[in-house]
C-alpha cells in the first residue's frame, strides 16, 4: 500500500528498529526491493534521486511504476524523492504521485535552509506529503581528500538540529556524524553519542535519518538504530553487487539467453541481497 513516511518512522523509533530506504532507479530494483519488503514483511522507502533522474530514466516514467507497485504491495510503501535540490525536480516528483520528498538544501546557509525548507513543508503537508531535509555536509564517499578525521568537521550540531526541526516543521532530518556517500575508501567510524545527543535536542516529531549506510560494519549500524535512527538509505552497494551479478549471469548461466531471462535472474537477486539489509535494519525486533 502506498503511504507517506511518516506513520512507518513513528512506529520504527516506538519499536527500536529503522525503516530501510533503498534507490530503485529502474524497474528490476523496484521489483526486488519492494519483494524483499514483503518476504521480510517490513515496511519499506523506495526512492528515486535527482542525480539518477539526470543520468538515467526519468521521473515521469519511472515514477508511476513505483507508486503502482508501491499500491499494490502487501506491506507499506513510501515512493520518495531522494536528494531533491531543485523545486523543479521535486514538482515533477510529486506530480508522478510520490507520497514523500527528501528537499535537500544543505548547500545553502543554514537560514536560507531553513526558511525555504519550512516554506515548503507547509506546501507539501496539504497534500499529505512527508519532508525530509538535511542539515551538514554529507560528503562523497571517503578519499578525495576526506578521511575519518576531515570528515569530523562536517558533523550536524545537536542544538543546530533541534532549532532546525523545530522552526521548519519537516517530518524528518538527514544528520551528519560519520557516514558518506557512495563507496568507502576506508571503514567510517560513526559519532554515536552524537546521534543520542540529535535525537534527545529534537522534537519527537522529527526522527533522525542516516545516509550512507553501505559500507557500514553492521554493529555500529545497529547501535546507530538503537542511539535513535529511524529511516537508513542505503543503495551503493546493493547497486555494486548487482553489475557485478549480472556480469557473472551473463558470462555464465545466462551466456546466450535472451536478456529478459537474465533481468528476471537479477530481480532474484536484488531480493535476496535487500532481504538481508531490511533484516539487519530490523535490529533484532
Amino acid at each position: 500500500m502506498l503511504a507517506n513516511m511518516c506513520q512507518m518512522l513513528k512506529d520504527a523509533e516506538d519499536g527500536g528498529y529503522c525503516i530501510g530506504c533503498i534507490n530503485t532507479p529502474n524497474l528490476e530494483t523496484v521489483r526486488g526491493v519492494i519483494a524483499a519488503a514483503e518476504e521480510v514483511n517490513v515496511p519499506i522507502i523506495i526512492d528515486h534521486a535527482q542525480v539518477h533522474d539526470e543520468g538515467g530514466i526519468k521521473v515521469e516514467v519511472v515514477g508511476p511504476l513505483m507508486v503502482e507497485y508501491a499500491k499494490k504491495a502487501k506491506v507499506p510503501v513510501c515512493v520518495h524523492v531522494d536528494h531533491g535540490a531543485d523545486f523543479s525536480f521535486v514538482l515533477r516528483c510529486i506530480r508522478a504521485g510520490f507520497s514523500s520528498v527528501m528537499y535537500d538544501l544543505s548547500r545553502l546557509p543554514y537560514e536560507e535552509n531553513l526558511s525555504k525548507v519550512k516554506e515548503f513543508v507547509e506546501f507539501a503537508h496539504r497534500m499529505g506529503i512527508s519532508v525530509e531535509a538535511e542539515l551538514g555536509i554529507m560528503t562523497l564517499a571517503m578519499g578525495e581528500g576526506w578521511t575519518r578525521e576531515t570528515i569530523k568537521t562536517t558533523f550536524t550540531d545537536p542544538a543546530q538540529a533541534a532549532d532546525f526541526a523545530e522552526r521548519s516543521g519537516v517530518d524528518a532530518l538527514a544528520v551528519c556524524f560519520g557516514t558518506a556517500h557512495g563507496i568507502y575508501a576506508e571503514s567510517p567510524e560513526l559519532d554515536i553519542q552524537r546521534v543520542r545527543d540529535i535525537r534527545a535536542a529534537m522534537p519527537p516529531s522529527c526522527r533522525v535519518v542516516m545516509h550512507g549506510g553501505s559500507g557500514v560494519d553492521e554493529d555500529q549500524i545497529r547501535a546507530a538504530i538503537t542511539a535513535g535512527v529511524s529511516k537508513l538509505n542505503y543503495y551503493s552497494y546493493l547497486g555494486q553487487a548487482a553489475t557485478q551479478n549480472m556480469i557473472e549471469l551473463l558470462k555464465g548461466e545466462y551466456a546466450g539467453k535472451q536478456w529478459h531471462d537474465a533481468q528476471e535472474a537479477q530481480v532474484d537477486f536484488i531480493k535476496e541481497y535487500t532481504k538481508n539489509v531490511l533484516t539487519l535494519f530490523k535490529n533484532g525486533k
